[in-house]
This record gives structure tokens, sequence and C-alpha cells, in this order.
């Protein structure tokens, strides 16, 4: 769930305003940590818009958004359709507690804004999920809020966190160093961390 109501434009195209602020800086920071050539597979594309944008400014990458509910792969098939890029495959219902996910191969993963808004057992799937379809040396790219030394970064990200655990007791920010101890359990190599806008985090795991 994001931060701010979607809005619907022609069609199921649904626009984030969060994805269109952070979209740039985030594909800033892909394009210094991901392959020039590759398979990239989206995890939670939500509306659509950022893996479009990503698409269109990694142009050598093949990118495979993926879903799991109706209406968010409707809204990333009108979003492909409106961009008409060549380098975006359909998109793919995909739950990460399902596995083996229906992926067999990829030089990176991406997940946005996903894990604080799952149960903690997603989170593990999708790090175990990663493991199992990356090749050697693949990156897990987390981006979203997080809490350090378990503490909040921000004052909006615990009054985030708390939205979210109102809604749903098993959501919330999660532990930086939590998320590091499960992808080094599940063979990933210590984060990569970026400091981003808006308190956010981009985090980058090796597949060792």
């Amino acid at each position: 769930m994001p931060r701010e109501t979607t809005v619907r434009l022609a069609g199921d195209r649904l626009v984030s305003p969060s994805a269109e602020r952070n979209k740039a800086p985030i594909s800033g920071i892909l394009k210094d940590v991901l392959p020039r050539e590759g398979f990239v597979l989206e995890i939670g594309s939500g509306t659509g818009q950022h893996i479009v944008h990503f698409a269109r400014e990694m142009p050598s990458l093949a990118w495979q958004p993926s879903e799991r509910d109706e209406p968010s792969l409707a809204s990333i098939a009108h979003w492909m359709a409106t961009a008409d890029l060549s380098n975006v495959n359909p998109p793919l219902r995909l739950d990460v507690m399902e596995q083996p996910w229906p992926v067999s191969s990829a030089a990176a993963v991406v997940s946005l804004n996903m894990i604080h808004i799952a149960p903690w057992l997603a989170a593990e799937a999708l790090i175990r999920g990663a493991r199992d379809v990356l090749i050697p040396d693949g990156l897990l790219f987390l981006y979203g809020p997080f809490r350090r030394d378990g503490r909040h970064t921000a004052d909006s990200n615990e009054a985030f966190d708390r939205s979210l655990r109102s809604r749903n007791p098993a959501w919330g920010v999660r532990d930086l160093e939590e998320v590091a101890r499960t992808a080094s359990v599940h063979g990933f190599g210590a984060p990569t961390i970026y400091e981003m806008p808006a308190n956010n985090l981009s985090v980058v795991f090796r597949k060792v």
C-alpha cells in the first residue's frame, strides 16, 4: 500500500505521486549498480511507472515486471502500452510466497517499497527467491524506509511505521540489520547502502 492514494488515468493505468518523485533518484543508483546487459526481475512493480522509466533509461537491459494482484497487473500493462518499449516483457503474476518463482534466471532482482507493506515472512521469501533465481554475483536491490540499529531514521518514518502497523500488525518498517542477517543466511554478502531522498535507503546485496 503506498503512502498516498494512487490516481487512476485513462483505462486501468494508475499513477502513484511518490513513484513519480522517486523514479529518477532510484534510476540514478540502478545505473551505477546494475550490469550493462542482462535480465532484471522487478518484484512488486505496483502501478508500472518505475519499470517503464527504468527500461527507458537503461535500454540495454531486459526488464520483467511482476505483481500478484490483477489491478496492478492491468496498470502495468497499460503503462507499457503507452510507453511502447521493446525491452520490457509482459507483466508476470508472481507472489513471492509461491516458490519456485516462474523465472529461471536473472542478473538482478529489484524490489521497491515492498518489505514494509508485507509480513516479515514475505521479506524472507523475497530474499530466498532472489537467491534461487540470481546468477553468481547477481544483485538484490531493495528500496524504502528502514530502521537502523533498532531506531527510525526520521520522525516521518516512525509515523509511517505506526500507520502501517495500525492497518496490519504484521507490516512495518524493517530493521536493516535484520534484513542483512537474513540475506547473509541465504547466501548474500554485506549490503552496500545509499542514502536517498525522503529518508529512504537503497540497499544492494550481491549473491556470493
